[in-house]
Formats: structure tokens, C-alpha cells, sequence
């Protein structure tokens, strides 16, 4: 019953300000910010490439709609990535992140 979030954002700044409001907000236990993600997507009929930095957040599953509704009110981008994914993992580690992820 937990969840990684991917969320990829325009820069740094923007990744950190995401980061940080999520984790003031208990959504989240722990969030990476990976620099230097070159995606390639199609928007609007037009393939797109461009530099992003890349959040992988640990919550919750019983959080992800909170964490998603707080991810586009906060986000830059018209259209934002917000992906999901179940995961399982050690016990201790699991059950800090049931700890710090309070919502």
C-alpha cells in the first residue's frame, strides 16, 4: 500500500518548491531530485525534446490523489506528469515511510 510518484518538472527551483511542499505537507516521506532527464514526447502534433529534472516521490498509496491535486495546483506546466506506481519494499523502511508520510 504504497506508491512511487514520478513528476517531471521545467528545473531545479521548480522540482525543490514541489519537493518542499509536499514533504511540509506530510504527503511524502522522501523525494529524489534527479537533474539532467532529457525527455522526447509528442505535444500538440510536434515531437518535443527537452531538459528536465525528474521527482521520484515515496508515499502512500492512500495519499496519491492528495499528492496529485497538489502537484497541478502547484505546478508550471499546462499539462503535468503525474504517474504512479504500487511498490513494496523492506519492512523498516516501509513503515518510516508510513511515519513521515502522515498526510
Amino acid at each position: 500500500m504504497y506508491a512511487l510518484a514520478l513528476v517531471t518538472c521545467p528545473n531545479g527551483r521548480n522540482a525543490a518548491k514541489l519537493a518542499k511542499l509536499v514533504l511540509g505537507k506530510k504527503l511524502a516521506a522522501c523525494v529524489n531530485i534527479v537533474p539532467g532527464v532529457t525527455s522526447l514526447y509528442n505535444w500538440k502534433g510536434k515531437l518535443e525534446k527537452g531538459k528536465e529534472v525528474l521527482l521520484i516521490i515515496k508515499t502512500r498509496e492512500d495519499l496519491v490523489k492528495r499528492l496529485g491535486k497538489i502537484i497541478k495546483d502547484n505546478h508550471p506546466y499546462e499539462l503535468n506528469e503525474f504517474i504512479t506506481i504500487p511498490v513494496g519494499g523492506s519492512k523498516e523502511y516501509l513503515d518510516w515511510v508510513s511515519e513521515e508520510a502522515s498526510g
